[in-house]
């Protein structure tokens, strides 16, 4: 698989030069020639057909991905590593009383959608934590994701086996200290958009996004194990652990 971008198109031209190519429902591995985003979706499509993911960067950041190289491919897939990741579901009932369910490989994250701020209710296993967080926003992210937005709020990186998902919020008014949780990663979230009709917010599973949501239910789906592989020197678990002593 390759996005559009010219880099990405050149290595798949490069790639079908010595591997035959065949459709995503046949494919044992599929290699993606991209970026982060362009992985995410061919993630989220091996969630109704499992298959192991290898992804060659040919975006920016890559930071899902390997390094650009297109030399020894097949002896590379043959010894590389396995890392497999348990996205979260996400389940919403809208203002309409329509109910929608995605699921998230980085994070969950919620937006107001006016010029007024949001007013959630915060629970965490049937237990109220917070009544009113005044915010923009709120965001539930994995370990995997937790150095994209999640890091980007100042939420904490989280390592890979830390077994905990961090619940961070997006320019909190009130409280005024609270600044996120660290949850189990069994932990279930649930979030009541308080004055809704008047503060609407929009709720977003990695790239799918539900407008106008009333209550968002977040859990991790263990069925649901994501398999993505990595070049023993491109250790996805060292890389994240590097991240938190960047500068």
């Amino acid at each position: 698989m390759a996005n559009s971008e010219p880099k990405a198109e050149a290595a798949l031209k490069t790639l079908l030069g010595t591997f035959k190519n065949t459709s995503f429902a046949e494919a044992d591995i599929v290699v993606v020639l991209g970026g982060d985003g362009f992985l995410l979706r061919a993630l989220h499509q091996t969630l109704t057909s499992p298959k192991k993911i290898y992804g060659i960067n040919c975006g920016s950041m890559g930071f899902l991905m390997n390094k650009f190289n297109l030399n020894n491919l097949a002896k590379r897939l043959e010894k590389a590593e396995v890392v497999n990741l348990t996205p979260l579901r996400m389940e919403t009932l809208t203002e309409d009383g329509t109910r929608h369910e995605h699921y998230a490989v980085n994070e969950v994250s919620l937006l107001r959608e006016s010029a007024q701020t949001a007013h959630l209710k915060i629970s965490v296993d049937g237990v109220v934590q917070l009544e009113t967080l005044v915010c923009d926003g709120i965001i539930l992210s994995t370990p995997a994701g937790s150095t994209a937005y999640n890091f980007s709020a100042h939420g904490p990186i989280l390592p890979l086996d830390s077994n905990v998902l961090a619940l961070t919020p997006i320019c909190p008014f009130r409280p005024r200290r609270w600044r996120g949780a660290l949850l189990p990663h069994t932990a279930t979230v649930e979030i009541e958009v308080l004055d809704s009709d008047k503060r609407p917010v929009s709720a977003t599973a990695d790239f799918n996004e539900v407008r106008s949501v009333k209550k968002i239910i977040i859990r991790e789906n263990p069925s649901k194990v994501l398999q993505l592989l990595f070049d023993p020197n491109q250790n996805l678990a060292k890389r994240i652990l590097k991240e938190q002593f960047e500068g």
